[in-house]
């Protein structure tokens, strides 16, 4: 497509089954996106694996993709943090959608995009001739998606126009599934983060230990601070608990001495590095995914300064973190 000779045209893909078989879609008919976005966030394993798996048949079949990572302007005295995971440790609480809000969908995903957006030149030659952005969402036309839909449905923006392929097709979540299984791709499930209220038990008992014991930390870092729910997933029911670290438990998903380890002596070791941070120049501080990769593995990190390595290692450190 040639951008020039119309407004230009960029894919939201959420690494999800449906925005996943419409980009696979879209190149089937000849409508090759201009650009297609993902936003880095600390999905489930499965979505981790799949992800360069169609960046790859994305670059073969000539989409051009960019991942966009949600960047925050001003530290204060906190080591440098950038995804949701980090930004939960940092302030100690919990993703929004734990509060019954979906701020952090805003800030980590819609943000990210519209900044990457906002710096394009396709984009500013569109608005500086009185065109819009044409942005693709992949909603379809199942039960879950109409909701979905509805609450978007007549949503106007100066910068962009919204279009639902996957709608404008009657495709249902059947047709997207069996989109992506005709390109011989491994089956797409639903994206979210690991730690997400909307998780299910399923999900959480299919969960690595490494991913296990950052719920356990989440939680506990976040429990000084928590008054109207019990934790992740908000409120007991007859299925679960409130809390995922409980649900943990009851499971023996995680040995209970280490959960014990990790509730009593991590906060208080990620503070310890916190307050090492706020002694060095912002220059110098150490990403907290630095943090994160010795929890990991297991190690001590409050005797660590918070500059305590180079900013080559950090960037690799921090990229493993998130990944």
């Amino acid at each position: 497509m040639n951008a020039g000779k119309r407004a230009p045209v960029v894919a939201a893909w959420g690494a999800g089954t449906n925005s996943t078989a419409m980009i696979i879609e879209l190149v089937r008919r000849g409508e090759i996106p201009d650009m297609t976005l993902l936003a880095a966030m600390p999905e489930q394993p499965h979505t981790r694996r799949l992800i360069p798996v169609f960046r790859q048949w994305m670059d073969d079949h000539g989409v051009p993709n960019e991942i966009v990572e949600y960047q925050p302007r001003f530290f204060k005295h906190w080591p440098p943090y950038t995804s949701l995971l980090d930004a939960c440790l940092t302030n100690g609480t919990l993703p929004s959608i734990a509060f019954g809000q979906h701020s952090c969908s805003a800030r980590h995903k819609i943000s990210p995009q519209d900044k990457w957006v906002k710096a394009w030149p396709a984009a500013q030659h569109a608005w500086a001739n009185g065109q819009k952005v044409v942005r693709l969402i992949g909603y379809d036309c199942s039960a879950r998606d109409n909701q979905r839909y509805a609450h978007r449905e007549g949503h106007i923006s100066d910068l962009y126009e919204y279009r639902y392929p996957l709608r404008d097709w009657g495709f249902t979540r059947e047709d997207c599934e069996r989109v992506i299984a005709q390109e011989g791709l491994p089956a797409f499930h639903k994206s979210s983060c690991f730690f997400c209220t909307a998780m299910q038990i399923s999900e959480v008992r299919a969960l690595p230990r490494a991913e296990l014991r950052l719920i356990v930390l989440l939680e506990a870092r976040a429990a000084p601070r928590l008054r109207t729910i019990e934790g992740l997933w908000r409120k007991s029911t007859r299925k679960r608990p409130g809390s995922m670290t409980a649900f943990i438990r009851a499971e023996g998903l995680l040995d209970p001495a280490d959960i014990d380890e990790i509730v009593a002596n991590a906060p208080l070791d990620l503070l310890e590095f916190q307050r090492a941070a706020a002694a060095v120049p912002i220059e110098r501080r150490a990403h907290i995914g630095t943090w994160i990769e010795r929890f990991n593995a297991g190690q001590a990190c409050s005797s660590l300064p918070a500059n305590a390595i180079n900013v080559s290692e950090d960037s690799a450190m921090r990229s493993a973190a998130i990944s």
